[in-house]
Formats: structure tokens, C-alpha cells, sequence
């Protein structure tokens, strides 16, 4: 069974933050699919995954190509994971359903902690996954480092660790 890591942004980037973690389920070696809302967003995701690091080539594709199925990593607004993702990130609040939690690695929910709406989102995602049972985390970046602040639970742990 998977588990739902919310991710605080308030002093890193999402095109950041979304590059680490990217970089770190590839090396877990899972398929990963990032769900946005907009397709905007995803374009402008689409760029900075390109040029993100000279060193580091995160192999990625948009959704709606005729590869989906062969991307290691595909960017979509759809509920179908053409390309038999693992691991699913959420960007722009996209929807995440508890049945997604159980069946993935991981699960990831990505939100700016300077956008109240996106904050309001988040903690209605917290409440709605763990009332329906699925594992989650809340990791805030807020004293310079991610640190794990709650569990399902509700339990808050003050782990120091790296994403």
C-alpha cells in the first residue's frame, strides 16, 4: 500500500522541488506521472525539465503523444496512466483519489504555501485521503530543510530528512 507525501513549498520552487523528486523516484526506478490541471502549467513543466540541469536528464514526455506508454515520466491532466506510472505527483491541486494512494509507490502532492487557495486545497486532499484510509505525510520546508510535521494520524514527528 502507498502513501500520500504532502509537500509545502514555501521557500523552494515547485520546478525545483518537482526536478529532486522526479530525479529521486527515476532512481527508485519507478514510472512516474505528474497530473496537473492545466496544460499551461504542464508546458511550462514540459521546458524546465529540458534545461533543468545540464547533468542530470530527466527523460519525460506530455501526455496525448503517440509514445505515452514508453515515458518513464509523463505529464498529463487525465486520470489514465498511459505510461503505467508507479509513482504519481500532483501539481495545481489535481485531484488524487485514496484508491490511487493504495495502488502507487508513492504519491505526491505538491502545493505553494503563498497561494491560500492552493493551501485550502491541500488540507480538503489531506482530509478527504486519510478519512477514506490512505497513509499520508505532511512535510514542511518552513525551518530550512524538509522536515516531516504530521502522519495520518495526525501525530507530528519533527523528523529531520531529506525528500
Amino acid at each position: 500500500m502507498g502513501q500520500a507525501y504532502f509537500y509545502h513549498l514555501t521557500r523552494s520552487s515547485l520546478d525545483a522541488t518537482l526536478a529532486t523528486l522526479l530525479s529521486k523516484s527515476r532512481q527508485a526506478g519507478w514510472r512516474v506521472a505528474v497530473r496537473g490541471r492545466t496544460e499551461a502549467l504542464l508546458t511550462r513543466l514540459d521546458e524546465v525539465l529540458w534545461t533543468h540541469a545540464k547533468d542530470a536528464f530527466l527523460p519525460h514526455g506530455m501526455s496525448g503523444g503517440p509514445h505515452d506508454a514508453a515515458q518513464p515520466i509523463l505529464l498529463t491532466t487525465s486520470h489514465d496512466l498511459a505510461n503505467g506510472a508507479t509513482c504519481l505527483m500532483s501539481v495545481e491541486g489535481a485531484d488524487i483519489s485514496a484508491e490511487e494512494v493504495a495502488a502507487m509507490e508513492r504519491v505526491c502532492i505538491l502545493f505553494d504555501g503563498q497561494d491560500l487557495g492552493a493551501v485550502q486545497t491541500a488540507r480538503e486532499q489531506w482530509k478527504a485521503l486519510t478519512a477514506a484510509g490512505a497513509a499520508a505525510t505532511y512535510w514542511s520546508e518552513e525551518s530550512g530543510r524538509w522536515q516531516m510535521k504530521a502522519e495520518a494520524g495526525g501525530k507530528a514527528s519533527g523528523q529531520d530528512t531529506e525528500k
